[in-house]
């Protein structure tokens, strides 16, 4: 089970009173770091190793002091050395590792003053070895924890809100409203989405609107009509010879979103414009959160405040779903990583994943679904990196080198 935050930081006050006279590199970095790993209750040994060999550039040797290979590289100094120097030490040994081997954190240290270097945000944190506990959480990684940066919506999540509520308010003004307005903005946000996606021929929904409907808008209505039928139907449902080869182009879409019968809204030019506008973003930059913020962007307040319909940010959702239970999920996914029996690491690998599998989540509150879809495509990212692991494990990835 992994210690709570409030354990770790005792323990980290603890190590910081212990540790307070050490100096001397040769003679104590070993025991130092595994009592610091001892903080976060790993043991060293079973995820990083000492001295590890590298061949530096011009075929020179090289020893790592603390080496946890795809995570974390020490360079150790004795107190008061420079540090600056240590750290382009400790990038010299990059080109004599492998891909998967390359650490995302660096950490240099002579024992009284840490610095801990993130490459992939490229953030740096510097900091005394007595005011290791307000940092401990910096180092969460050891536990299996990614410290999240959470950011406010992304700018082409909110642009593309707005795109969808202009084409909300466009068929408003024609007098279409109502569930039925709601429903339809859905298909055509999933058809814009399938323009960009791969799941439509590349932009033959934009084609469609742009080429095949009246620049007035007078025909868009009974167009889109038509599509959704063709949308609904199955692949073992013969197409008609006579059918109109652009809609023949569009595939079946399955999951009864086309299935049921809409009222059809009249376009008129402006409302057109708008489609065609939005057919013009490209709607594969952006998040799954972007049903929460259609959500918020079409439905008045006092309609939300009605049906009890408030939308989460993703930065919020990110902030619930990962102590609730994203982050213990990856806590177990690394200490089975760092396990040193190759066959038990695969055979756990492969319960790990089964279990994954084999979760259920329920919103008793949802709205637009926004808990649910982020939920979906962080256990999809983290699967993913299981596969990766697996894979590796195995020996595929050993064997693929040779070639």
């Amino acid at each position: 089970m992994r210690l709570s935050w409030n354990e770790v930081r005792a323990r980290a006050a603890t190590f910081a009173e212990e540790w307070a006279d050490a100096a001397y590199e040769r003679g104590e970095t070993q025991s130092f770091y595994n009592d610091f790993f001892q903080v976060f209750g790993i043991r060293r040994r079973q995820v990083a190793t000492f001295e590890q060999p590298v061949k530096k550039l011009g075929d020179r040797q090289g020893f790592i002091d603390l080496f946890w290979k795809g995570v974390l590289l020490v360079e150790q100094k004795s107190e008061g050395r420079n540090l600056d120097r240590a750290k382009a030490q400790a990038l010299d040994y990059f080109p004599g590792l492998k891909p998967y081997e390359l650490p995302r954190y660096v950490l240099v240290s002579d024992f009284q003053t840490f610095e801990l270097h993130d490459l992939e945000t490229d953030e740096a944190l510097s900091f005394r070895l007595a005011d290791l506990p307000a940092h401990v959480e910096r180092f969460g990684f050891v536990m299996g924890v990614e410290r999240r940066t959470f950011r406010d919506q992304d700018p082409a999540n909110i642009v593309a809100s707005e795109l969808m509520a202009k084409v909300h308010d466009g068929l408003l003004a024609t007098g279409y409203g109502g569930s039925h307005l709601e429903r339809f903005l859905v298909r055509l946000l999933f058809c814009l989405f399938a323009d960009d996606t791969g799941i439509f021929p590349r932009d033959a929904f934009q084609f469609f609107v742009t080429e095949r409907t009246r620049e007035d808008g007078a025909d868009l209505g009974p167009m889109l009509a038509k599509l959704w039928e063709v949308l609904d139907m199955p692949e073992d449902h013969p197409r008609r010879a006579s059918m109109d080869e652009d809609l023949r182009a569009f595939p079946y879409i399955n999951g009864e979103l086309f299935r049921e019968r809409l009222e059809i809204p009249d376009f008129n030019r402006s409302a057109r414009e708008r489609l065609l506008e939005a057919c013009g973003f490209k709607w594969d930059l952006i998040s799954p959160a972007i049903f929460g913020s259609l959500f918020q962007a079409v439905m008045k307040p006092a309609e939300r405040r009605k049906k009890g319909a408030h939308y989460t940010t993703e930065r919020n959702i990110l902030k619930l779903i990962g102590p609730l239970f994203l982050d213990d999920l990856r806590a177990e996914f690394e200490r089975i990583k760092a396990r040193p029996d190759r066959e038990r690491r695969l055979r756990d690998l492969g319960a790990f994943h089964e279990r994954l599998g084999g979760l259920t989540f329920l919103d008793p509150a949802c709205g637009c679904g926004n808990f649910l879809v982020i939920t979906y495509r962080e256990l999809r990212r983290l699967e993913t990196e299981l596969l990766v692991a697996q894979f590796k494990t195995s020996g595929m990835a050993q064997e693929d080198e040779r070639f």
